[in-house]
């Protein structure tokens, strides 16, 4: 009789406490104000599934942090040679601290895989003195064989190297890290974000770093959508391989770029790196950079913001490719009002991504679109992994980001902003091909497929 007794009382104070927990959950949303859909989204989970939920709010739940474990928010430098120009988008992120977009000697865009694999096997052949690295994914095929070779012989002649790897993107060089032993025995130093087995409290799973930044000697950087795999580059054509972008900067934006990879490196291995001063081109080009930095190392969203702006001050056309378009209701909105003002908007998009929960919640919102006159084309080509937006001919936006909450909230992300008629002329012509290479219009479906797909956007927080 005492068993049942213990029983009784050790389950009821299991409930009390699961419900205690619940209880602490929706006062800490209500708190951080979190958005309606998001709260939505975690009421619902937590209805379904109560306790596993409460211990997922925990683990994805949680963005802007306030500990002694939390990463050093981001403070970049400005340069001399700023954009001559008033533009809203510009202004916006001055306010918040953002550098104004600085002038470049040099700009390239590389859309051809093969052709972004000799810009990266170049830059590492020819860099003299230091290459960093910093990159979400980094898998060990054939193509990265042939970086880490390359890498290796550098290091050997006393490059200095450093590589910042995110430990889930890379979750299988992670696992059997054996694969680059020949490289950190050359004398280079690899590093993992946020280790899954290490770092119990500094560890938040639900925040990765999906920057990609390599930068040679100080003064040459590569960025954009590319990872370090084969599903992105190489020496030979791969009809699997998927479309993406790298672009290279020469100038004097490289200071900001050292700053966004020295903040993460110093959070990943508590080593400080200094800028080496007088390692910048001196010669002022016309191709006018602005870097911005987004995710829990910015105190405010400043990037979705500057989105936002961008969006409600563009006054010709919007085109963007993306290849998850899971935005926030505000997004959406701007889109639809900027088509209502004669805005030529258009979403170009893969016919299919990689994730199939993905397929099934981005419907609803290109439908919404589309049923305002917005055009959606559907890639048909391998999937489009690039991210891009032409705003008028003024300005476009590059970089790692989706139009994703995970992207736009949750990951440490950097975007660049490029103010330059050259570059966005080669954008405009880049995006032109895969219009041509894409269907228009979704696909009419079923009325319970249409209900399934809008009931799936209350997951949209949390993709």
């Amino acid at each position: 009789m005492s068993i049942d007794v213990a029983n009784i009382i050790f389950y009821h104070s299991l409930i009390i406490f699961g419900e205690l927990l619940v209880i602490i959950v929706l006062v800490h949303m209500l708190y951080k104000r979190r958005s309606p859909a998001n709260i939505t989204a975690w009421l619902l989970l937590i209805v379904l599934i109560p306790y596993v939920a409460v211990i997922l709010y925990f683990i994805f739940g949680f963005r802007k942090r306030k500990n002694r474990y939390k990463k050093e928010n981001i403070k970049l430098q400005g340069n001399t040679h700023v954009y001559p120009q008033k533009n809203p988008l510009n202004e916006v992120l001055r306010s918040y601290g953002i550098p104004d977009a600085t002038s470049n000697e040099n700009f390239e865009l590389f859309t051809d895989p093969i052709l972004a694999y000799k810009e990266l096997i170049s830059c590492v052949e020819n860099a003299k003195t230091s290459i960093y690295i910093s990159t979400y994914i980094f898998n060990y095929d054939n193509t990265t064989k042939n970086i880490i070779d390359s890498l290796i012989k550098k290091a050997k002649d006393g490059v200095e190297i450093k590589i910042l790897i995110d430990s889930l993107g890379s979750i299988e060089l992670y696992l059997f890290q054996n694969r680059i032993k020949k490289l950190r025995d050359a004398g280079a130093k690899i590093e993992f974000f946020m280790p899954i087995f290490r770092m119990p409290f500094r560890n938040y799973i639900n925040l990765r770093n999906h920057r990609k930044i390599f930068i040679f000697d100080n003064n040459k950087i590569l960025s954009g959508g590319m990872n370090i795999s084969n599903d992105y580059l190489g020496e030979t054509a791969d009809k699997t391989r998927w479309e993406d972008m790298l672009f290279l900067v020469e100038g004097a934006s490289t200071e900001q770029y050292f700053e966004i990879f020295a903040s993460d490196w110093f959070y990943a291995s508590e080593e400080k790196l200094t800028f080496a001063q007088g390692t910048i081109i001196k010669n002022n080009g016309n191709t006018f950079v602005q870097v911005v930095p987004s995710g829990p190392d910015m105190s405010k969203d400043v990037l979705y913001e500057a989105l936002l702006c961008a969006i409600y001050s563009a006054k010709e056309r919007i085109w963007i490719v993306t290849p998850y378009f899971v935005p926030d209701d505000s997004i959406v909105q701007a889109l639809i009002i900027a088509k209502h003002k004669g805005l030529d908007v258009r979403l170009i998009t893969p016919k299919k991504t990689n994730h199939p929960i993905v397929n099934l919640v981005r419907a609803s919102y290109m439908r919404e679109l589309e049923e305002v006159g917005i055009d959606i084309y559907l890639y048909n080509g391998a999937m489009l992994h690039a991210k891009a937006i032409l705003f008028d001919s003024s300005s476009t936006m590059l970089g790692s980001v989706n139009l994703d909450n995970r992207s736009l909230f949750l990951n440490y992300e950097v975007a660049t902003f490029v103010y330059s008629e050259k570059v966005i002329e080669n954008i405009q012509q880049w995006m032109q091909k895969l219009l041509f290479n894409s269907s228009i219009g979704t696909q009419e479906v079923s009325t319970s497929r249409r209900i399934v797909e809008n009931t799936m956007r209350i997951l949209a927080p949390q993709l």
